[in-house]
């Protein structure tokens, strides 16, 4: 994207009510020390949190002023790396003040000189400090950027048992840096972008040259350099931007506060996106199957992690159509339920004053408004909401003859099945088709469920991610692929990246291993 102008919207904005006796604001710098200030502090809005220190460089006594933005900026790096090495250095520069100070005095990495106002506004705001100097229309730009930031703990979105404890933060750098710390290899590739026309927040496709097929690098370049907006709250916005279909209710990229996750799956073949000020890293292009998977199946023993897998799957089956085969089963077939259980049933259900379609989708959204309320309270009260509310609705419910105690049993046993989804996005989606499963069920009862279900399966089928097929390796078919998918093939057979992403690399991913095989 093209960066608007500071300098163009200002004007535009005070040609109008600009008074004659005023200055103008200049394109390019001056001269003149006071007219470049002036004009930084216009542009910047001469906010609080601007600070301009003026100092003499020299035996000369030269006039110049550093001008930075507090809160944004490392101060302590300004103060003991560029104003205490300026001051202390009193000798008499030659003709080239201004290089002989960034390469004799300053001892700061980043720097370099720029001559455009654009260019010096946007650095400053980016947490970099501006060294001007009076007679010279150049400026040092010095890389001070820093200020307070959250420290590295543990993710509460993704929780492990067994594996590592580090999780991003909102500054992009640090992620950035927990990524390289862990991927040692040169290929790795972070392509900078800056999206937000009033924010400039910074953005980075981070893939592995020579593994990520190019094809998915172009697409997302292509997605990536579309948006359009003024400020992005969080990754989340970046993702429904360049997801391929905004009406699925499933989500097309990962998100994840997991260096671990996003380096395995670089690993893999697939690309990550970080934006500056979000701690969720998108990672793409995905499968369904990735929704269910966890970066702790390949922490623990292939038999473990496969029944585990097992587990979450059938949990994604209950979670999904449990209330809905409930209804159908008790309002349309009650002849395939044995005949104890229907005699249960039926002496449970007496006195409920709705039919059960009705008393499941009253069970079902009353769970949903205690989940809104307990995500939304601080985390104590939230945590007690859940339970103590549970407890006393679905009592209340039941001796009032609203609902019968089997339908408390399978909200339940519904609402604890898709807890164990991994994924959060992914239990959203599921739990927005639980609905339309049990809207289904209770006007065709199994043939509602069916059609449903053949439903869903044909948006599976016509949904993608960045062009991949959201059904692969199931539809179509990669069988080499299915031995990581639903269940977890030893770590020894585990020797080539998924085929459908049709990574450049596909050799061993342990060749050691494969050598002494």
């Amino acid at each position: 994207m093209v960066r608007a102008s500071f300098f163009q919207r200002l004007r535009t904005r005070k040609q109008a009510t600009e008074s004659s006796d005023k200055k103008v604001i200049l394109s390019s710098l001056s001269h003149n020390l006071d007219d470049n200030l002036q004009n930084m502090k216009r542009v910047l809005g001469d906010s609080s949190d601007l600070i301009v220190r003026e100092l003499l460089i020299g035996n000369l006594n030269q006039r110049a002023a550093i001008i930075y933005l507090s809160g944004i900026t490392d101060e302590r790096r300004i103060n003991n790396n560029i104003l205490q090495m300026i001051q202390s250095n009193v000798k008499s520069f030659g003709n080239n003040i201004l290089d002989d100070i960034e390469k004799e005095v300053i001892s700061v990495t980043d720097t370099h000189q720029s001559d455009d106002l654009d260019d010096i506004a946007f650095s400053i705001l980016n947490g970099n400090t501006a060294f001007f100097m009076d007679g010279i229309e150049r400026v040092l730009l010095m890389g001070t950027a820093g200020g307070k930031e959250r420290a590295i703990e543990q993710p509460d979105s993704e929780t492990l048992i067994r594996g590592p404890r580090e999780g991003f933060v909102e500054s992009i750098q640090t992620n950035l840096a927990l990524i390289r710390r862990n991927i040692k290899d040169p290929n790795l590739r972070f392509k900078e972008f800056e999206i937000g026309e009033r924010s400039k927040q910074k953005l980075v496709l981070c893939y592995i040259e020579g593994i990520t097929n190019e094809n998915i690098i172009t697409e997302v370049n292509r997605r990536l350099e579309t948006i359009d907006i003024d400020y992005a709250s969080d990754s989340a916005t970046v993702e429904q931007w360049i997801e391929d279909s905004f009406l699925s209710p499933f989500p097309q990229l990962l998100d994840t506060e997991r260096p671990d996750r996003v380096i395995f799956e670089l690993m893999q073949g697939r690309i990550a996106i970080l934006l500056d000020g979000s701690p969720f890293a998108l990672i793409g292009p995905i499968s369904i199957a990735d929704t269910v998977h966890s970066m702790e199946d390949y922490n623990q023993r292939w038999l473990t992690s496969s029944l585990l897998r097992l587990l979450r799957f059938l949990t994604v089956i209950i979670s999904l159509i449990l209330p809905a085969l409930y209804i159908a089963l008790v309002s349309y077939h009650p002849g395939m339920i044995p005949i104890t259980l229907t005699y249960s049933i039926a002496a449970t259900r007496e006195g409920v004053a709705f039919p059960t379609g009705i008393e499941a989708i009253l069970m079902a959204v009353t769970f949903e408004i205690l989940h809104e309320a307990g995500v939304r309270l601080p985390k104590i009260i939230g945590q007690t909401i859940g339970i103590v509310g549970g407890l006393v609705i679905g009592e209340s419910a039941v001796s009032a003859g609203i609902v019968s105690p089997i339908m408390v049993v399978v909200t339940a046993l519904t609402a604890i099945s898709s807890f164990s989804i991994p994924i959060y996005s992914a239990t959203a989606s599921f739990r927005i088709l639980r609905f339309a499963f049990m809207i289904a069920a209770s006007f065709l009862g199994l043939y509602g469920i069916a059609l449903a279900y053949i439903m869903v399966n044909i948006h599976f089928v016509n949904l993608k991610s960045i062009g991949m097929p959201y059904s692969v390796p199931f539809s179509p078919v990669f069988f080499k692929d299915l031995k990581d998918v639903v269940i977890r093939a030893p770590i020894t057979n585990l020797t080539r990246r998924p085929r459908y992403l049709k990574p450049f690399d596909n050799q061993s991913k342990n060749t050691n291993l494969k050598k002494r095989k």
